[in-house]
């Protein structure tokens, strides 16, 4: 395989609920060898509690969330991971955009306050590969996996999700970006695609491109 026009040691693979982001990150990390760096969200105490009561425990749950990929994160550091390559199923600025949808406006601007102090000196990817899908196809694959912690997510909650993170990825420039659509693709029961991306992420350059011409 040709070598890559990016020089890649940090891929971050974002999107919303249900897209497909661990699949593809696992995939992509066998792929190139890479280390594997996966959001735990089982791990958080207070997700379930979440989507039982938004108002009640947003701000435990984004405040769990940024310290336990704060704390990740500075594993890597240390163990000087990053001079290989990593596969990460998320983008660090991805607490602030669950933040910007679940938090009231006081909570949010506490929550600002300790994440950009956190977010400091943690390093950038070299590329983010964002999964796009819409709100209903997410919703079917989040009840197709059927996780008890899950349960209370509905469309209109996936929704603002969706709107938040297309949002913040029309204005995205730090970073190349690649935009792929999934509504038509899923990476679980098709692996023969990630054969395909791999392709289009080795012809990447900078800036933001899109990816949805496949055939399977």
């Amino acid at each position: 395989m040709a070598t890559p026009t990016l020089n890649l040691t940090h891929i971050a693979i974002e999107g919303g609920i249900g897209v497909g982001k661990t699949t593809l990150a696992q995939g992509l990390a066998k792929k190139f060898n890479a280390h594997l760096l996966l959001e735990a969200p089982e791990e958080n105490p207070f997700l379930e509690l979440f989507y039982q009561d938004p108002e009640r425990h947003g701000l435990s749950v984004q405040l769990s969330f940024l310290f336990s990929r704060l704390k990740q994160w500075q594993s890597l550091i240390q163990q000087d991971l990053f001079q290989s390559m990593v596969i990460s199923d998320y983008l660090f600025a991805k607490d602030r955009l669950f933040a910007l949808t679940n938090l009231s406006d006081e909570e949010f601007v506490l929550y600002d306050q300790v994440a950009q102090i956190i977010a400091i000196n943690l390093p950038k990817p070299d590329m983010v590969i964002y999964l796009q899908s819409s709100p209903e196809i997410a919703l079917q694959r989040v009840q197709k996996r059927n996780r008890s912690m899950e349960q209370g997510i509905n469309l209109d909650y996936l929704k603002q999700v969706t709107d938040t993170f297309d949002q913040f990825f029309f204005h995205y420039q730090e970073t190349p970006l690649l935009v792929v659509q999934t509504d038509r693709i899923n990476f679980a029961e098709h692996p023969e695609a990630l054969d395909m991306l791999m392709h289009r992420i080795h012809q990447m350059g900078n800036g933001t491109e899109f990816w949805a011409d496949y055939t399977i």
